[in-house]
């Protein structure tokens, strides 16, 4: 055999993919779908019949779930689509930095600073307000497709 050991560079993640793909007559209103490569929350959706010759369509009507822009696709029914792996992880807030970045608590104990405030004043105000009276804050952070953003805020008392 060879004495030689062999060095490996990593510079990528695991290779998981973002999408997985779903039959466009398979997915419902709440559920999600990628619209013009935007993660999107489904809030409608409508089957047109076959014509004479041809498929079944399904027109789906998405919210971003980062922007909360409104997209629209057509997309035969029986062809597939692609959907975002979404996940919700709750995270307890430690410290905002003057630069707008959050700082967060994990489960294992370490913190994750690479978060900004969210665009969202309500949300927005409510962090701060939260912050700044020195209450215990836990922030849901939603994640799909590489992007992350703060999307919900629980108070779970004072510190």
């Amino acid at each position: 055999m060879s004495d030689e050991e062999h060095h490996f560079e990593s510079k990528a993640d695991a290779g998981a993919s973002k999408t997985y793909p779903q039959q466009a007559g398979t997915i419902r209103k709440n559920g999600y779908i990628v619209i013009k490569g935007r993660p999107c929350k489904v809030v409608e959706v409508s089957t047109s019949k076959t014509g004479k010759h041809g498929h079944a369509k399904c027109h789906f009507v998405g919210i971003d779930i980062f922007t909360a822009k409104k997209l629209e696709d057509i997309v035969p029914s029986s062809h597939n689509c692609d959907v975002p792996h979404v996940n919700r992880t709750d995270y307890q807030l430690i410290d905002i930095s003057e630069d707008g970045f959050v700082s967060l608590l994990t489960e294992n104990g370490n913190t994750k600073d690479d978060l900004r405030l969210p665009t969202d004043e309500n949300l927005l105000s409510q962090i701060k307000d939260g912050f700044g009276e020195g209450k215990d804050l836990v922030v849901s952070v939603m994640s799909a497709m590489g992007e992350e953003q703060i999307c919900a805020l629980k108070d779970i008392g004072p510190k």
